[in-house]
């Protein structure tokens, strides 16, 4: 089976995924960084995450190569779901988990990183955004990605936010959807090493420093809450998040 962990951007999205990636691994499945090695898919998988970016049948099949071979592993995405990734997840071939975050509080992170990344002189997919308008047409499209997986019977989804108010119980039944034994020495301590207060002391880099739940209501200024709430307000409500 191919777990696909997806993300919203600056939602915690590589917590997620290395949550979910050491899930998979106690329960029993492979190393994603193993897999890609050993069946080359080192040009579809890319980064220390395992993303695979689109899931066009160009990258995605060869990704299903060692699924056929009986492995199980998970990778990472941000992209919306295609034909092909909906069949396989009707079919069990593919499981997919959603981590989604206030678009307002996403963008605030979006458009600061990008900031830092100019700064710094480095290039990525945030230093683009220059300014608010361009971190506002950025979360524009990924609230419609994610209005694309919440229509997806099977998906399991979590927000960023109870992720940080209820750490264990979120990775509890996020175990729970990867068929991984909570009880299981292995997948307590996979539980354990991602917890926010270990995670920051280890320093591993999943930049909770920031990840103030609504940090971007005193951030932003009231015209850029009121273009937030106008732009996005439609997704707002439906996530479940006040104006």
């Amino acid at each position: 089976m191919l777990v696909l962990a997806v993300g919203m951007p600056r939602a915690g999205s590589g917590w997620h995924y290395n949550l979910v990636h050491d899930l998979v691994v106690a329960a029993g499945g492979t190393d994603a960084r193993q897999v890609r090695r050993r069946f080359g898919l080192g040009a579809l998988l890319t980064e220390v995450n395992c993303n695979i970016g689109t899931l066009s049948p160009a990258r995605l099949l060869p990704v299903m190569a060692p699924v056929l071979l009986g492995k199980t592993f998970a990778i990472k995405t941000h992209a919306a779901p295609s034909g092909l990734a909906e069949r396989l997840m009707s079919s069990g071939r593919l499981r997919a988990t959603y981590i989604y975050r206030d678009p307002r509080a996403a963008l605030l992170s979006a458009m600061e990183y990008g900031e830092r990344a100019r700064e710094a002189g480095r290039e990525n997919a945030f230093a683009r955004l220059d300014g608010f308008e361009d971190a506002l047409d950025f979360m524009l499209e990924y609230v419609k990605i994610w209005e694309r997986w919440m229509g997806l019977s099977g998906l399991h989804s979590l927000r960023y936010e109870d992720f940080l108010a209820d750490y264990a119980g979120e990775a509890q039944r996020l175990a729970a959807f990867l068929s991984a034994d909570a009880g299981d020495e292995r997948v307590e301590m996979a539980i354990e090493r991602y917890a926010p207060e270990t995670a920051s002391r280890a320093g591993k880099g999943l930049h909770f420093q920031h990840g103030k739940a609504e940090r971007f209501r005193s951030a932003l200024t009231p015209a850029q809450m009121e273009r937030a709430n106008e732009v996005l307000g439609k997704w707002i409500g439906a996530m479940g998040y006040e104006d």
